[in-house]
Parts: C-alpha cells; structure tokens; sequence
C-alpha cells in the first residue's frame, strides 16, 4: 500500500503521528431492535443519553484540535451531552449510510426478499452504493488529517466503519470486519508513516 491509497496524504512528506477518536451514537429504540436506521432521526433512549455522559467521562481531559459531528440528532445529542455541543463542527458528510427502500427494516427480514442480502454488497435500492458511501468518507478523512492536532468524531456505526477502512487504505467494503456497539470509543492513529487502529469498539466506559 501507498500513500497514494490513504486519502488527504501525499507523498511529499510523512504524515503526523495524530490520533483520530471515532465516536458512535447513543442507543436508540431502532439500533436495539438492529433496525436500519439512515435518514430517520430517531432520538436517542434514555438508555442512549446515559451512555452519551459515560463517553464525557471516559473523553474528559483528552484534548481535541478538531471536533466533529453528524447532523442527525442521535449523533448530535452525543456529542452534546459528551461536552462537545458549542465546539462539534457539523458535517453532513458524517451522516449515516442512506439505506433507501430498506430503511427501517432488519437484515432478518430483508433477506425474506433478496436472500444473502448484507449492506456491504447490496444492492441498495433508492439508497447508497458502499462506493458512494466511501467517498464521503474519504472527504473526512481528508479534512481530518488537515486538521492541526487529534480530531473527535460523533457519528454512526456504519459510515464510521467505512472510515476506518479508508483511514487504513482498504476498500470501502472492508468496514464490514470491524463491529461498532453503541456509545463506544475506537482510534486511529499512525504508525511511523503507517495508519493503524490503536483501539476499537472500546466500551469500559460503560460498565
């Protein structure tokens, strides 16, 4: 792999050794029936907003040159109530993958009408290819790694686990092997000129 494969790096001179801390949304009543939730602003549980205060805990202290945030409210409330509400910049492009004819469903009763049915192989009726999905990311990755120091970001399971790939020059569709529970805390951060993931799917915090 080349620098050429990681978006917002070029080969002129090796990257900063910063770190990016990826944050996944609060419970919602769709996220703990494993519904598909994309476009639809579903609100937070009371289970979710306590999460949200858990990951202020763990995030306290830790010191952020850019803070980011998906504009749908469950994102958005998280970062709030994790202490990032006057500072979150709002990026559209953080937005959740816009699951089309298939918002709202399961993956269990999807695959009643395209059986082998996944997201990360489709099709995607009236919604997004992981392609499109994945050029979204890269256009955060990029503004990331221009940033002058670590960077949060509150965001939902799936776009963050295209991220991820992107962070590490995979495909798109790679963020199928990286699992991401609600409210929890991953990182990415470099190697030497390598990107890396220092932790993921971290839910201590929690407990």
């Amino acid at each position: 792999m080349t620098t050429d494969d990681r978006p917002g790096v070029s080969d002129d001179a090796p990257p900063p050794e910063r770190q990016v801390w990826l944050v996944r949304h609060g419970e919602t009543e769709w996220a703990r029936l494993g519904r598909h939730t994309g476009r639809t602003d579903i609100p937070l549980t009371d289970a979710g907003r306590e999460q949200a205060r858990a990951v202020a805990r763990r995030l306290a202290g830790v010191r952020f040159a850019l803070a980011l945030t998906s504009p749908v409210s469950r994102a958005a409330e998280t970062a709030a109530l994790a202490g990032y509400g006057d500072v979150a910049a709002v990026d559209p492009d953080l937005r959740e993958w816009n699951y089309g004819a298939f918002e709202g469903r399961t993956t269990v009763d999807i695959r009643k009408d395209v059986p082998g049915w996944s997201i990360w192989t489709g099709p995607w009726p009236d919604g997004e290819s992981v392609e499109q999905v994945g050029s979204r990311a890269d256009r955060v990755v990029a503004r990331i790694r221009a940033a002058d120091g670590d960077a949060v970001v509150f965001s939902h399971g799936h776009v963050l686990r295209v991220l991820a790939a992107r962070w590490l020059g995979l495909p798109p569709a790679s963020g199928r092997s990286f699992a991401l529970a609600t409210a929890t805390i991953s990182i990415l951060g470099w190697e030497r000129e390598n990107p890396v993931i220092e932790a993921w799917n971290e839910a201590c915090h929690l407990d």
